[in-house]
């Protein structure tokens, strides 16, 4: 068991990256009265796509609401990482533009090109540009509260964006759900706190992982907190991480773990009550072939009764995980040198956006205060 207390984690988070992940379940719960205040309509008829566009820890939200909400939603839905959007895109479609900051500039461009291809467009923003342009459009915005690294603010990107959902018949009704999500994260917040060592399960993957390339292996439905895991090892610990999923990895990956992987790495397998029972089964065997090979493999099991509780479970375990290797990394948690460098890089490159010239018909149909 690695030896880590409140000090040491002060030590180098002086932004309190921590206080963060301990309060996300009251964070969650705010999330949640922003988007009981929605006001809506029913959604309009003839939708055909639901499409999130965002970034980094704004386009999370949306993953997590594509796989939890994948059987049961009727709409296909896309998270759209890119600067345009897919040629189906347009008056039969849904475009939720996500951006924390509002100021994204693939989600700003995302935004332009979904207004002027008439497509049904909602906002979710703690301000900047993205703000101005949908208020000076008339399009509804989502007013989520700022000052929070974006990774740190997933509640406000997904409750929000799921309640819409439900407001406008899209998805069924789940409050029970929410609660319980609240509830066993504020349980889990005192079971991973850093002044716990006995049975502290983050503290004991963070040892695992200190050092080693992390392999992070999930099922279908655990795929958004796979990606979740490895953008914040990415971020919080500064540490590369991979991701795969089955079955898919079984019909390529699973090959490079013979005879041996190169360089020291831990696989991680996250395991949910809900897997299919060939997944099961394949993840037993490929756990075989990946000791047989010298890697080991750490399995950790999603807690809780509901799909949505057992999602944030893993979520949860997952951030602080990533603070605790922080912390042994001898790194600040919340500084993102490389992506601010990139940025100001960027800013120096002509190509800055501007609303379009293209003035399409104002929407009205889709009412949501602030």
């Amino acid at each position: 068991m690695i030896k880590i207390d409140s000090q040491d984690v002060r030590k180098y988070d002086p932004s309190d990256m921590l206080g963060l992940i301990l309060n996300f379940p009251d964070q969650i719960e705010e999330a949640v009265a922003i988007g009981e205040g929605i006001q809506t309509d029913p959604h309009p008829e003839g939708l055909q796509h639901l499409v999130i566009c965002g970034m980094g820890g704004s386009a999370i939200g949306g993953d997590l609401l594509r796989t939890y909400l994948s059987r049961e939603i009727s709409l296909p839905i896309l998270v759209n990482r890119h600067y345009t959007l897919p040629r189906f895109v347009g008056p039969n479609s849904l475009v939720i533009v996500s951006s924390y900051s509002g100021n994204t500039e693939e989600a700003l461009a995302s935004f332009q090109e979904a207004r002027v291809r008439k497509a049904h467009v909602v906002c979710l923003t703690s301000g900047g540009r993205l703000k101005g342009w949908a208020r000076e459009e008339g399009f509804p915005v989502i007013q989520i509260p700022g000052g929070y690294p974006p990774r740190a603010a997933l509640g406000f990107s997904f409750f929000p964006v799921l309640i819409l959902l439900i407001k406008t018949g899209l998805v069924k009704r789940r409050s029970q759900d929410f609660q319980e999500v609240i509830t066993l994260l504020r349980k889990k917040s005192r079971l991973y706190h850093p002044d716990k060592n006995e049975g502290n399960l983050a503290k004991q993957l963070a040892g695992e992982l200190k050092g080693r390339f992390a392999l992070i292996y999930a099922s279908p439905p655990t795929e958004a907190v796979a990606m979740r895991w490895k953008g914040q090892f990415s971020e919080n610990s500064k540490l590369l991480a991979g991701v795969n999923l089955f079955p898919e990895l079984n019909h390529n990956e699973i090959v490079g773990f013979r005879p041996k992987p190169a360089g020291p790495i831990r696989v991680i397998f996250l395991k949910d009550s809900g897997d299919h029972s060939r997944i099961k089964a394949r993840m037993d065997i490929t756990k075989a072939i990946i000791e047989e090979s010298g890697a080991r493999v750490l399995e950790v099991h999603s807690e809780g009764k509901s799909l949505l509780a057992r999602l944030f479970s893993l979520i949860y375990l997952g951030d602080f995980v990533s603070l605790y290797l922080a912390v042994l990394n001898k790194v600040d948690p919340t500084p993102v040198k490389n992506i601010d460098f990139l940025k100001s890089e960027l800013a120096k490159i002509p190509g800055s956006f501007r609303m379009a010239t293209v003035q399409p018909q104002r929407h009205e149909d889709t009412k949501i205060i602030e």
